[in-house]
């Protein structure tokens, strides 16, 4: 759904370095095929300054996916104006030099470990946010956006289905929109309490 614009080397510190090579493996690779060792070659680091900034590959695949999500540029703005924002991102053409956070979930989603991560990720920088957002919508409401939203994604971006292969403004992104708008304005659920799930955050 989201992206990041992969920037120069030059412009980047060794943190940055080591963040954007595991970016790239983590999106080729699944996290039981990614080794540190992998990511300090291509960062040109030693392995041990990777554990010192990271502390574990857990981390790592943890910061990578949280830098290609960026929920801040999707929970800006009017709240009113949230549906047709979700629906534009999920639709938006990527270039060849961004990573996505799909691209890095998808790859992994057999791993337990990876999983994880995921989970906490989604509550974290998806669920939460628009529940706080748009005041009122339920947890399982907003889980259930982010599962259409990744739906539409995967089927579109990653399958290439040929019925979701339309650009912005088309009929497509109109019914995305107004999904999103029924799911947040539509009845109130009987379970309306916001999420007291701990937090997953990978320890240590």
């Amino acid at each position: 759904m989201s992206k990041r614009v992969i920037r120069s080397e030059a412009d980047d510190t060794t943190r940055e370095r080591i963040l954007k090579a595991a970016m790239l493996r983590f999106s080729a690779h699944s996290y039981e095929e990614t080794g540190l060792r992998d990511i300090a070659a291509d960062a040109k680091v030693d392995m041990a300054y990777v554990h010192r900034c990271f502390g574990s590959k857990e981390k790592l695949f943890y910061e990578a996916v949280k830098a290609t999500f960026q929920p801040e540029r999707v929970f800006v703005g009017e709240t009113r104006d949230l549906p047709s924002i979700l629906a534009k991102d999920v639709l938006t053409d990527r270039g060849k030099d961004e990573i996505r956070s799909l691209d890095i979930a998808i790859r992994s989603l057999s791993s337990p470990d990876a999983s994880r991560v995921l989970r906490e990720l989604m509550m974290e920088d998806f669920v939460g946010p628009l529940m706080r957002k748009h005041d009122g919508v339920s947890e399982k409401r907003a889980a259930v956006i982010a599962a259409l939203l990744g739906g539409v994604g995967v089927l579109r971006d990653v399958i290439g289905a040929a019925a979701l292969q339309e650009e912005e403004g088309g009929e497509l992104e109109r019914i995305i929109t107004n999904v999103i708008a029924s799911l947040l304005d539509g009845e109130p659920d009987n379970d309306c309490t916001k999420s007291t799930s701990p937090s997953m955050r990978p320890s240590g």
